[in-house]
């Protein structure tokens, strides 16, 4: 279904195997959408679309009470959370009340309506895109709701074979379009427009689980650790980019980072982590977790270019 995008489907299962929300950027036309509704179909999940614009109320995303006159009670409507993958499209251009109905939802993996919480089922992840040109009508993430995603993405446009590839694939006249797609029978649409499923939500846990079991050596741990305090306190390793760091990467970073790691290493057939998975992983756990100065800006520096710099300088084990 994706042609290239190797770098965004090898996150988004990245996410998924060690539990991870995941926030992609990306101009419009990438297969953002697409990756994520067919990661669903792969393994066979409840998959719910969510269109985030500025007139959403929370109790559009996690449901609300409504009144039964018949019984004289109120009754819990559960809102599209409630599935495994939730794919949050054009996350920014909802205000910050809508922002924060999905905080407990990414933290917890609960809904509170009313007086009563709800579990959400396993897995549940939490996929969001961003339009990273068109800024207008659009709000800023809180901090707190950034920092729970594991992953930011950057998408970037596929390559001149690959597009090829693309446009000969999506303008096939053998392939019926969807206005004909009812004319077909199933098991034709499942193969033409659908995903068969290659794995159920059962395997996905059952995956997780080993993930955990994926070995770091204490000199990893610690190198970690240090690329972690390295983005608090630069000057404790002589990195001069001080200056350009308003806030480093939380706690959580630290967590989100062996456990990507840990992915990515079960991905590639490895029963260890090494540095290199953590260089390799390491920009898409930070890059939305360390927040830089007004002179940063001024001086036009990236937190990207403070992490990579933070890499370069920092020990490897």
């Amino acid at each position: 279904m994706i042609v290239g995008q190797r770098y965004m489907v090898d996150r988004l299962l990245i996410g998924l195997l060690s539990n991870g929300h995941v926030l992609l950027e990306g101009v419009p036309g990438l297969a953002k959408t697409l990756a994520v509704k067919t990661l669903s179909q792969a393994i066979a999940a409840q998959f719910q679309r969510i269109q985030f614009t500025p007139d959403l109320l929370p109790a559009d995303l996690v449901g609300t009470l409504i009144f039964n006159q018949k019984e004289g009670t109120f009754e819990p409507r559960r809102g599209p959370v409630f599935s495994n993958l939730v794919l949050a499209d054009e996350l920014n251009r909802a205000p910050a009340k809508v922002q924060s109905a999905l905080l407990e939802c990414m933290q917890e993996h609960q809904v509170t309506i009313g007086d009563t919480t709800y579990h959400l089922p396993e897995p549940f992840l939490v996929l969001a895109t961003m339009n990273p040109i068109e800024q207008e009508g659009t709000y800023s993430l809180p901090e707190a709701q950034v920092d729970r995603f594991m992953l930011k993405l950057k998408v970037t446009y596929p390559s001149k074979k690959e597009e090829r590839a693309i446009l000969d694939r999506m303008t096939d006249p053998q392939l019926p379009d969807a206005e004909s797609a009812d004319a077909v029978t199933s098991s034709e649409v499942g193969d033409s427009f659908g995903v068969r499923p290659v794995a159920t939500t059962q395997d996905i846990m059952m995956a997780r689980h080993l993930v955990k079991q994926i070995y770091i050596d204490e000199k990893v741990k610690n190198y970690i650790l240090d690329l972690v305090v390295a983005t608090r306190r630069p000057e404790d390793y002589n990195i001069d980019v001080g200056q350009y760091i308003e806030y480093g990467a939380s706690p959580r970073a630290t967590i989100s980072l062996a456990l990507a790691a840990k992915a990515y290493a079960f991905l590639r057939h490895r029963a260890h982590v090494t540095p290199d998975d953590i260089k390799t992983i390491g920009l898409d756990v930070l890059r939305h977790r360390v927040i830089t100065t007004y002179e940063a800006e001024a001086e036009e520096i990236a937190s990207e270019d403070i992490i990579k710099k933070i890499f370069d300088e920092v020990p490897v084990p």
